[in-house]
């Protein structure tokens, strides 16, 4: 085991993620993810995203996310992501706005878990996957629309029905894995985990070996993502999904 001076001495990459501030799931995770690759340190900034009611159903709240990636600029990070889902609600080219605006601000790369989990599936030639989220039907319902807009069909779409931000983490992992098990019945290319309060990424690798689908997360694909940009080798994080051996 490495020691505590080790470990600080090892850090050579410094990335940032914004997270919504009612997600106690996606910083849980990175850190998780993180212990596999000692020579990264990640920092976290928090954007307003609690409760049921979404005061910008429509759109990002721009003044807070860009304060958010602003404050993070000052710890001089290689990468800065945006790491909630948002992006499947409100559409795919929201967050290549927010993208751009990051990196204009701070002149640093940045991405999102939704742009990720694009760059996969295209990468994948994935035509049909399946949803599973957390989420009420008709908040389901519309992330399936705009994922079909960017190019993907759903062809099964599994929802806990759930409204209320911090529920989102709640959900026993056995109702996850029975989520993706008939999320799989419709044969998709790819099952998408959607919520970065969302406990999906805990069982991907186990889910995959089962199913033998690939599952992809969007808490987790960030954090893949965010390591690539870096130029870190991402698979010391097979533990956590195929997706990291790419």
């Amino acid at each position: 085991m490495l020691s505590c001076k080790d470990m600080y001495l090892g850090h050579q990459k410094f990335v940032g993620f914004i997270t919504p501030s009612g997600n106690t799931i996606v910083e849980r995770v990175t850190l998780g993810i993180l212990r596999h690759f000692p020579e990264v340190s990640p920092h976290f900034s928090r954007t307003p995203v609690f409760g049921a009611l979404d005061p910008f159903p429509d759109d990002y709240d721009w003044d807070s996310m860009l304060e958010a990636a602003r404050l993070l600029r000052h710890a001089d990070l290689s990468v800065i992501t945006w790491n909630g889902s948002k992006g499947a609600n409100i559409g795919l080219d929201k967050d290549r706005v927010l993208v751009d605006r990051i990196t204009e601000m701070t002149g640093v790369a940045s991405t999102t878990s939704l742009l990720a989990v694009e760059q996969v599936f295209r990468e994948d030639a994935v035509k049909s996957y399946a949803l599973v989220s957390p989420y009420r039907e008709a908040y389901a319902k519309r992330i399936e629309a705009n994922i079909e807009a960017a190019g993907f069909n759903c062809i099964s779409n599994q929802h806990a029905g759930l409204s209320d931000n911090l529920s989102y983490a709640s959900i026993p992992l056995d109702t996850v894995a029975e989520m993706m098990r008939s999320a799989a019945k419709s044969r998709p290319q790819a099952i998408l985990s959607c919520c970065t309060n969302f406990p999906g990424a805990i069982i991907i690798a186990e889910m995959e070996e089962e199913l033998g689908i690939p599952i992809y997360d969007t808490a987790s694909i960030a954090v893949w993502k965010t390591l690539s940009l870096a130029s870190v080798d991402t698979k010391p994080g097979l533990p956590w999904g195929s997706v990291f051996s790419r």
